[in-house]
Order: C-alpha cells, then structure tokens, then sequence
C-alpha cells in the first residue's frame, strides 16, 4: 500500500470518526440528562429509546467502518451503507432493550433477532448489488 492510499483511507475515516464522537457525546449527555432530571413516564421512555439508538450506532459506527475496509467487497461498500449498518446495530439495541423491559429477552431470541437483521441488510446488499447500470455493461 503507498502512501497516496494511506492519506485517502485517513481522509475517510475522518467524517466517520467525527460522526461518531458527535453521536456518543449527543447521546451520553442526554442519557445523563434523562437520568438525572425526569421520571419514567411515556415521553422520557421514548427519549430513552431514542438516546440508545444513537449512543449503539455512534459506538458500532468506526468498527463496522474497519470491518468493511479490512474485508473489501466489489463494489465497494459507501458511506450510505456503513451509516445503514449502524443505524442497524442502533435498532437491534432497542429492541433487545424493549424485550427487557417486558422481561421476554432470552439468548435465543436475542439470538434470532440479530440473525433476521443481518438476513434483511444481506438482501438490502444483494438488492444494490443486482441493480442494473448500464455504465457497466459498456
């Protein structure tokens, strides 16, 4: 790898780091916030859901990024589908902290919902995959 490649990798990495940071310190302050100042009503519990989303995705944003660009896959992934994947992770965390809320959360199921997130972002990949361009057909 040259040096060229090295700077242009840096280069991308740094919105999604920015994005990161700016996700965990927005998401942190408000949980510490909403734990801090409101009771477990409705509208708190929603801010709840919503603030985890953001802290998940804002954590899993730079791994799934060294994921894609440790594993390359042709044609290469863009920024749209490493913020989808993380927002993906962001949602898995609700759910599993919606099921423990009603005490239903097992490993199993925990299990079988990340198995159907991942089954539905491989036919979201295949479905951009299998899409006809005529660039590249000429």
């Amino acid at each position: 790898m040259n040096k060229k490649e090295t700077q242009s990798q840096k280069s991308r990495f740094l919105p999604v780091f920015t994005t990161s940071i700016i996700l965990v310190l927005a998401a942190v302050a408000g949980l510490m916030g909403l734990f801090l100042f409101t009771v477990p009503t409705l509208g708190p519990r929603w801010l709840l859901f919503f603030l985890v989303t953001m802290l998940a995705s804002g954590l899993v944003l730079p791994v799934i990024y060294y994921l894609h660009l440790r594993f390359p896959s042709k044609p290469p992934v863009t920024s749209r589908v490493v913020f989808r994947e993380a927002a993906w992770c962001g949602v898995y965390a609700d759910v599993l902290l919606w099921l423990q809320f009603g005490k239903v959360l097992n490993y199993a199921l925990a299990i079988f919902i990340a198995i159907g997130f991942i089954a539905v972002e491989l036919l979201i990949r295949m479905r951009e995959q299998s899409r006809f361009s005529p660039s590249k057909t000429s």
